[in-house]
């Protein structure tokens, strides 16, 4: 393993960087994700967080914690979001590693349950999330699967 998974708590100083990152893969305006990251920096409740695989300096995978990730289920939360493995490192385990890396930490925080909307059908499954229910997405007119992790 070349990499390590680092939570944004413990290094501050990458708070620019993922948020270019993660802006750059999901188009979601880099504002959000700076607002969202200076929550979790803030450390004022165990929702939001972020977390990175890093390469030496280079982020190659990521997810973070939210409130909710867009969808109609406000009673389902917090949400696993911004899913994402960069595409010469995939197939690798870099994304079972962050999301048990971030269950296990969300755990630790008190939150036994964690929620996440996703198009794949059987990726999470491998990773102990099971299948809870179809969702509305926010301005989306087709139903998304809603997973949880108990």
């Amino acid at each position: 393993m070349d990499y390590k998974i680092i939570r944004l708590t413990d290094y501050p100083d990458k708070k620019e960087q993922a948020a270019q990152w993660f802006h750059e893969k999901w188009g979601i305006p880099l504002n959000a994700y700076s607002k969202s990251m200076e929550a979790c920096l803030a450390e004022s409740s165990a929702v939001p967080q972020w977390y990175m695989a890093m390469e030496k300096e280079r982020i190659i995978g990521g997810l973070g914690v939210i409130e909710n990730d867009f969808h109609d289920r406000k009673d389902l939360e917090p949400n696993i979001c911004a899913v994402y493995t960069e595409e010469d490192k995939r197939c690798q385990g870099i994304a079972g590693a962050l999301l048990e890396y971030a269950c296990a930490d969300m755990k630790e925080k008190g939150i036994d349950n964690l929620y996440l909307v996703t198009d794949h059908n059987s990726f999470y499954e491998r990773y102990g999330w099971e299948f809870l229910c179809m969702v509305q997405g926010d301005g989306e007119p087709e139903l998304t699967r809603m997973y949880i992790h108990k």
